[in-house]
């Protein structure tokens, strides 16, 4: 799996996580989540770093329109302590990529 597709992986197991926590969703993701994912998708498609990009936080870059980008903080700051018990392997990932330089 390439370093984008797993970005992509992760962001998504993150946006279903808010989701069903903010919005009661049991299948698939609301309207707004759909949204915001695929807005990351397509970010993620286009990023200038390609296989070495930082994680979104580290990045010199930030591409995300600010609406957007204060949406994804909400919603990673709800899913990320929660990653750990739903998908303990990319969480860990995701915090080993957060803490290489």
């Amino acid at each position: 799996m390439t370093r984008i597709e797993e970005e992509k992986k992760t962001v998504a197991q993150m946006v279903e996580i808010y989701c069903k926590g903010h919005h009661h969703t049991k299948d698939g993701l609301c309207n707004e989540c759909s949204a915001l994912l695929d807005y990351a998708c397509a970010r993620l498609e286009h990023c200038k770093f390609g296989e070495k990009k930082p994680t979104c936080k580290k990045c010199p870059i930030h591409c995300y329109k600010p609406a957007m980008r204060e949406q994804m903080k909400v919603a990673m700051r709800y899913a990320g302590p929660r990653m750990l018990w739903h998908h303990p392997v990319s969480a860990v990932k995701h915090l080993f990529r957060e803490m290489k330089k």
